[in-house]
């Protein structure tokens, strides 16, 4: 615990806590950016709120000076991230805080882009505005688990998806898996693709079950984009994906050029990548994503995919689907991991959150140890 974090009121935590919630607004549509909220306070009372809504358009906090107007001078701004000190697409928001003639600025985390990291922070010190930073820090890094990775380690965070019955089963042994589980799983994946920047699967769920993965929530303004792991290139030129809004690009080894050229005719962006034990190397498929501003990947594949990036120590988070169903022995299982022979090398983890969706079960789970560890 930082032992100079400044003692907080009820008040400021009441404030912070609807700045998060206004944060929340921008779920699905602040990609690349962070989800940000502002809250401007004076004399106890919300004078001016706002939320970053998209790229490209005004900050949380500019937003809520002009919801403040006047009322901004002498007041207090809650904001859940560091307010940016450069020029980017927008001019900076630290610079507009000091010119509203604002008296204090409550700060819940810190913001680890390279541009701003204090750098805001001291801007507005320097002109003599009392600022107190690390107020419902966690709760805001949890907002924004993704850019907060990309700044800080070069890759987005990832989250595997997986549907599962009772006994641990994804599919039936002739391929056979809709539907596991119930409509409102199906439901909240949806949700999960919402707030993703990409969704990576591999080919041989194209193969088999020729997804879509795309978004289909009402009012949905963001296609995440489409990321196919196809080593020799043997993705199909009628795959649905291909005929949707947004972007497909497959990321491969090949270098066959005919089938290259037919697939970019088909609409697909396909990416030559290197090859990691005659696989794409999927630490750089990341490393690609990342330089493409991609923030949160969700992954939705089957057991081989999934278990090589769980193997490679790729995975942060896992999202797990347990339907109250059985389906036998011979039903597929979650993960391929050949190198799990003993006790010992069970990969162990931690479940951070368990909840019913629809008939189903959600569970939340941190790997705790990594088989490439």
């Amino acid at each position: 615990m930082n032992n100079n974090m400044p003692l907080f009121s009820d008040a400021d935590y009441r404030y912070m806590s609807h700045a998060l919630q206004l944060a929340k607004r921008g779920l699905n549509t602040t990609d690349p950016n962070p989800r940000v909220g502002c809250v401007v306070v004076k004399q106890d009372s919300i004078v001016g709120e706002g939320w970053h809504v998209r790229a490209g358009e005004a900050h949380a906090e500019i937003h809520a000076l002009q919801s403040a107007g006047d009322n901004a001078k002498g007041a207090t701004a809650y904001v859940t991230l560091e307010p940016c000190s450069h020029h980017g697409r927008t001019p900076p928001c630290s610079q507009a805080l000091i010119d509203a003639g604002l008296s204090r600025v409550v700060i819940a985390m810190q913001d680890p882009h390279s541009r701003v990291d204090g750098s805001g922070i001291q801007q507005l010190r320097d002109a003599g505005i009392q600022v107190d930073s690390g107020l419902l820090e966690d709760q805001a890094g949890k907002l924004n688990p993704g850019f907060i990775k990309r700044m800080k380690n070069k890759r987005p965070y990832v989250r595997l998806k997986m549907a599962m019955s009772l006994d641990g089963r994804t599919a039936m042994a002739s391929g056979e898996s809709q539907w596991i589980t119930s409509a409102g799983a199906r439901e909240d994946v949806q949700r999960l693709r919402a707030r993703s920047s990409a969704i990576i699967t591999g080919v041989g769920t194209v193969l088999a079950d020729d997804p879509s993965m795309n978004v289909r929530l009402e009012g949905t303004e963001r296609q995440p984009l489409r990321v196919v792991v196809d080593t020799n290139l043997s993705m199909p030129t009628t795959a649905k994906m291909l005929g949707l809004p947004g972007r497909t690009v497959i990321m491969t080894c090949s270098e066959d050029d005919d089938a290259i050229q037919a697939l970019t005719e088909a609409g697909a962006e396909v990416l030559c990548m290197p090859y990691c034990n005659h696989n794409v190397s999927l630490a750089n498929v990341l490393d690609t994503l990342a330089e493409m501003d991609i923030n949160e990947v969700l992954v939705e594949t089957g057991a081989t995919l999934s278990g090589s990036m769980l193997q490679e120590g790729l995975i942060d988070e896992l999202i797990i689907y347990m339907a109250p169903s059985i389906m036998g022995d011979n039903a597929r299982g979650l993960f391929r991991l050949p190198n799990i022979e003993s006790m010992d090398d069970k990969v162990k983890l931690d479940i951070t959150d368990i909840r019913a969706v629809g008939c189903d079960w959600r569970i939340s789970a941190k790997v705790v140890n990594r088989l490439s560890d």
